[in-house]
């Protein structure tokens, strides 16, 4: 299943070109049959997901680590392991967010990005009560709030950046990104 259509799909390649290192090792938290990642990545990517069988189907994953995140989210993974760290369309299925936040900002490098992306589409029985009851504004407030939770703007993480694609006709695409401070 495609959780966003084509138009959608090339933004957030493009925002990944822009933040992702080239040839960096990168985190795919919540990764399935497909990272998004544009043609151009030429580094190592290492998917974290609850299917097996659908991480085996992603071209762009060198490994793939099955582990729950709702159930443990404490990543298996060395401090400042990663360049980047992506999680595409999957951020309101988390039952322990600022504690995945947090993991993800002890597994990255200093000055090293995690790109939370999302959309207007879910599977609502799987989200969260808080995600279901918000609308597309309140989404990027719930995930700035993880963001300060997890560390906060200017300890933690560095500024936060935020992004929102809404064409006329097909799926909106936001996005909301910090990097882990330098310190």
């Amino acid at each position: 299943m495609v959780h966003l259509d084509s138009g959608a799909i090339a933004v957030l390649m493009r925002l990944y070109e822009a933040l992702a290192p080239p040839r960096g090792c990168v985190l795919d938290l919540m990764s399935s049959w497909r990272s998004h990642l544009p043609a151009s990545f030429a580094g190592t990517l290492i998917g974290v997901g609850l299917n097996r069988d659908e991480m085996r189907e992603n071209p762009q994953l060198a490994q793939a680590v099955v582990h729950d995140l709702n159930r443990e989210p404490k990543l298996p993974f060395n401090d400042g392991a990663f360049d980047a760290a992506l999680c595409a369309v999957s951020v309101q299925y988390l039952t322990q967010p600022v504690e995945v936040f947090q993991e993800v900002r002890r597994t990255l490098k200093r000055g090293a990005p995690f790109v939370v992306s999302f959309s207007n589409r879910c599977f609502p029985e799987k989200a969260v009560a808080l995600w279901r009851a918000a609308s597309d504004d309140q989404h990027g407030a719930i995930v700035t709030a993880y963001f300060a939770a997890s560390g906060g703007v200017g300890e933690g993480w560095s500024e936060l950046n935020e992004y929102a694609h809404t064409p006329a006709e097909g799926d909106p695409l936001y996005a909301v990104w910090a990097a882990r401070a330098h310190f």
